[in-house]
């Protein structure tokens, strides 16, 4: 390879981390916009916030469904991603444990409006349902076993079981402003306490 081969390899290289952290960017934003503004909520928002034109959005997501499910499955991986290294800086598993249930929480309140987008794809949706019990269940039972090891939870605690009781907790939260489902899963998560 000559040199200029390399430094055409070599640019190629930065280029694609340039585009992943736009992808990114891009998600980011759009989960910002979705929070406060629904899955329907206008594609030059999510481009403003993002500081971009709305043809990159569309060349990375070409529908608002692609646009939705991308953000889900950032979503879901950065919930996944955090279980561990919550666990590994935090003071105890316990605060580990209730940081990420925070962002469980989180989650689950901003992704309403998911199964209206993708109403005409049953398919989908099931496969992104999935992917959220793979990748949300073995780093809930992770936490629970280590906050249960420790001693500062009761054991045999079902992570599946508790992640549904969560999830129903959070039902509603968008649609009535006196609901805080952040406050009950905070009793929710409380009462899993050793007496």
């Amino acid at each position: 390879m000559t040199d200029s081969g390399q430094s055409t390899a070599s640019a190629a290289g930065p280029k694609r981390k340039d585009a992943r952290r736009n992808q990114q960017t891009l998600l980011d934003a759009a989960a910002a916009v979705f929070v406060t503004s629904g899955v329907e909520a206008p594609v030059r928002d999510i481009a403003a916030k993002a500081g971009v034109g709305m043809g990159t959005i569309y060349r990375h997501f070409p529908t608002r469904a692609d646009l939705v499910i991308a953000v889900y499955r950032h979503q879901v991986d950065a919930c996944a991603e955090a279980g561990p290294t919550l666990l590994a800086t935090s003071p105890s598993p316990h605060a580990a444990f209730e940081q990420w249930v925070g962002l469980f929480v989180d989650f689950l309140v901003t992704k309403h409006g998911l199964a209206a987008a993708l109403q005409t794809d049953n398919a989908g949706f099931e496969t992104l349902h999935a992917y959220f019990l793979d990748r949300l269940l073995p780093v809930c039972a992770q936490l629970l076993d280590a906050a249960a090891a420790s001693g500062e939870i009761r054991p045999g605690l079902d992570a599946y079981q508790l992640m549904r009781g969560i999830g129903n907790l959070c039902i509603g939260a968008d649609s009535d402003p006196r609901y805080d489902a952040r406050r009950l899963v905070a009793l929710l998560v409380g009462g899993l306490r050793r007496p």
